[in-house]
């Protein structure tokens, strides 16, 4: 950590230098009344400026309201959107990276997973095994996240792939935050926020199509009904097939309505629903292989293999229906305290089927010796024999059946009060949630045939798909427990929080609090050849206790200074809906729980009259007994691993001229494995964390107000190779796009634009598997055409 820290040094300095030049020259253009600096804790406390509600929109004159001088690309003063973390991004103690709304419009963000590009750090990742895990599958500095996927402060238990149509903003929580979203977020958490109602009438409506067949349409109104209560309505139609990947497409549609009411009022409702539908191919990517005499692997693409190859078969599908309902309520009390209850469910069905490419040693021996012809790929078991030969030694994705649903309920109050010449923001509630899953798997009869390496052939005929039942001998052994044809499971989690900040004199304070959690879960497997393999059931039980503290500096209200230790947890038992084995007996029942640390010390600057916002951080999060996936059968798994990240990161953004705008990051990490069961293992970078990254936008408006105005404005992704095993012998390259965009507006009320991406058409990687990479698409245009009223 010394050495990071002396190579970190200079970059932090620049940044001290920065604020306080800037603050000198923004102090010499504004006023007098603007010049006074208002004391961090007074934005919270204070009697003509109340405290601001999370996630909550409100019009101007109502009784909660936060007044934000600034820029959309300045984040520093965004809502998080939770009533746990009541604070702006610039006075909360974490790193905390925000993809505003303009810069989604501007890029034409279709997509969670397309938001998160420009978050370093984020990266995808695809599950396989017999539950087969797909859709929206993050890893946050390297550390699994796909349960941190958050809307509105609520989880989102779902698996599948989110569209952006109902999104706001997007933020990522960096670093363990169990004491305030419970159980997981080892590397961060992913917080949505939706559009909700407000008092301003607007009418909306986008049109884009473009490369590869693609065809999009969204709706957006607000009505407003009455003084105090308002309507919200988003449609999205979505179909597209991938630049440079054969076969794979998506159709998906989406409705999101919601009303609200007592806008303005000490008491607001908010009740919201979210339907999204998609029927798409999954893409399991391309084999990773060594080439003979090569220090490392990589994908097959990277030796002349054509990236639009597919493996999979025509019976590959993934069909998903997502439904969630929200209620979220507010009562202000009075100036000093407001309670917050949030309450959700969620539906989840799910049909899925995929074929997991594997090219052998053989394969790889035929195609680097000149005998393509022969170099034949498995899309299935061991020899290519489908799940019936050799059932039980290898896991296949077997085709499966899943049903989902979930309820959480969050309750908090924050308080802001004062205890002699102390003053305090308290924020205290509890957390409950039930997720249950229940599964049925299929299998075929008819084993899938050889895939040609160079030149595939989805089209196999009918393999006629059968239940796992009719067919017990096409099972896999999922190790301990069987070849079994269904399985069913629940958790249950019950989580009190509390924490305090509390301000020693109007710039100095130290927040601290705890959560404790009791998660409880079961799991049944039932069905196949039960002479062979029993039934079983499993169920633990376990008490989890996580604080945290910070030291924060707030000189004035345009800079945050702090220090900040956190912890979080994550029991076995968590991936109840998106893993096919959640607990498992032997060496992984019931195993100690990963455990991560983090140590952070960082700086966040509003600056220029708030129009730009800076932030630097160090940090260091070390996590024991590390769940890990298994490079065969994809099951998350404990192990004994200590691993460490740490290091660097900076951000930038709001506007530097009159419609010139700007956002930018870059992330540094030094990642290794310190201790491990595995010899090989010990001191090697932790899988999937690249040792840089970076991304960069800009955008600027010209003659805004004349007949012929433009936009025009583009940016930069890169993203170093990172490895994708633990023992750092297989890597994906480098990842580098290029995208632009150019609009012009016909009015206030219609523009047309043009979206370019990958312009250099690099073959880059999108989700990240130890034995497989997903090609991301090629070089692609979309135009939209966009009206508002």
């Amino acid at each position: 950590m010394s050495d990071l820290i002396r190579r970190c040094v200079a970059p932090l300095s620049v940044a001290g230098t920065l604020f306080a030049l800037s603050h000198a020259n923004a102090s010499d253009t504004i006023g007098a009344a603007e010049r006074e600096d208002v004391p961090a804790d007074k934005l919270y406390d204070r009697k003509n400026q109340k405290t601001p509600t999370p996630g909550r929109n409100f019009e101007s004159g109502d009784v909660e309201n936060l007044t934000v001088k600034g820029h959309g690309f300045n984040t520093m003063h965004q809502n998080l959107g939770l009533s746990r973390m009541p604070q702006d991004v610039l006075h909360t103690a974490q790193t905390i990276d925000v993809v505003p709304q303009e810069l989604m419009r501007q890029q034409n963000v279709k997509s969670l997973d397309e938001a998160l590009r420009n978050v370093p750090g984020v990266t995808s990742s695809i599950g396989e095994g017999a539950g087969g895990m797909n859709g929206d599958q993050f890893l946050i500095r390297g550390f699994q996240a796909q349960n941190d996927i958050y809307e509105d402060g609520l989880r989102d238990f779902g698996v599948y792939s989110r569209d952006s149509f109902n999104l706001e903003t997007v933020s990522v929580i960096k670093g363990p935050s169990s004491e305030v979203f419970g159980n997981g977020t080892t590397g961060g958490a992913i917080n949505m926020i939706t559009k909700s109602p407000t008092l301003a009438n607007r009418y909306a409506a986008e049109f884009s199509g473009g490369s590869g067949s693609y065809y999009r349409g969204t709706l957006d109104v607000n009505q407003k009904i009455n003084d105090s209560t308002a309507f919200q309505l988003s449609g999205m139609g979505d179909e597209h097939n991938v630049v440079g990947r054969d076969y794979i497409y998506s159709h998906r549609w989406g409705v999101a309505p919601s009303i609200a009411f007592g806008l303005g009022k000490r008491a607001t409702l908010v009740l919201q629903y979210m339907h999204q539908s998609e029927n798409s191919i999954p893409d399991f990517g391309v084999p990773v292989v060594t080439k003979p005499g090569a220090a490392y692997g990589q994908p097959i693409t990277a030796y002349g293999i054509r990236r639009t190859n597919f493996y999979g078969t025509s019976n590959d599908q993934n069909a998903t229906n997502d439904n969630m309902e929200t209620a979220r309520f507010t009562y202000k009390l009075n100036d000093h305290i407001t309670f917050y209850d949030d309450l959700r469910g969620g539906q989840y069905y799910r049909t899925f089927a995929a074929s997991k490419a594997t090219c052998d040693t053989t394969c790889v021996d035929n195609y680097f010796d000149g005998n393509a012809a022969s170099a034949l790929v498995a899309r299935s078991g061991p020899n290519g024999a489908g799940n019936g030969a050799g059932a039980g030694t290898y896991m296949a994705p077997l085709p499966y059946q899943q049903q989902s649903w979930s309820v959480q309920n969050v309750a908090s109050m924050v308080a802001n009060f004062r205890t002699g010449f102390l003053k305090h923001q308290l924020v205290a509630g509890f957390d409950l949630e039930r997720v249950s899953d229940r599964r049925e798997q299929s299998t075929y009869l008819k084993a899938k045939p050889y895939a040609s390496l160079v030149n595939p052939n989805p089209y196999v005929g009918n393999l006629d798909l059968v239940s796992g039942d009719s067919n017990p001998g096409g099972l896999v052994n999922l190790g301990g427990i069987g070849a079994k044809a269904n399985s069913n499971g629940y958790g249950f989690d019950t989580g009190l929080f509390l924490f305090d900040q509390i301000w020693f004199t109007d710039w100095l304070s130290l927040k601290g609090g705890f959560r404790w959690d009791r998660w409880q879960t079961t799991y049944n497997v039932t069905g196949g050849d039960v002479s062979k393999y029993p039934d079983k059931h499993f169920h633990d039980v376990s008490g989890v206790f996580n604080p945290n503290v910070s030291l924060i500096a707030t000189p004035d209200s345009h800079q945050t200074y702090y220090f900040t230790w956190a912890s979080s947890t994550t029991p076995m038992g968590m991936y109840v809906t998106n893993g096919s084995v959640p607990i498992r007996p032997g060496t992984n029942s019931f195993a100690s729980p990963e455990k991560a640390q983090l140590y952070e010390v960082g700086a966040k600057y509003s600056l220029f009259h708030d129009r730009m916002g800076f932030t630097a951080s160090l940090f260091r999060l070390d996590k024991g007994n590390a769940l890990n996936a298994d490079p065969v059968t994809g099951q998350i798994e404990s192990s004994s691993d200590r691993q460490r990240n740490q290091g660097l990161e900076l951000s930038a953004g709001g506007v530097i001229l009159p419609g010139w705008n700007v956002t930018a990051t870059y992330a540094l990490y030094d990642s290794d494995t310190t201790s491990s069961a595995t010899a090989a293992n010990r001191g090697k970078n932790v899988q999937y964390v690249p040792h840089n990254q970076a991304t960069f936008w800009t955008a600027y408006n010209a003659f805004s107000n004349k007949p012929y105005n433009f936009m025009v404005g583009g940016g930069v992704t890169w993203r170093q190779h990172v490895w994708l095993n633990a023992a750092n012998t297989v890597r994906a390259p480098a990842n580098l796009d290029f995208s632009a965009v150019i609009s012009h507006r016909f009015n206030e009320h219609w523009k047309i634009s043009m979206n370019g991406y990958n312009l250099a058409n690099h073959l880059n990687y999108q989700s990240l598997f130890s034995n497989r990479v997903t090609p991301s698409a090629g070089r692609m245009f979309l135009g939209e055409l966009s009206m508002v009223y």
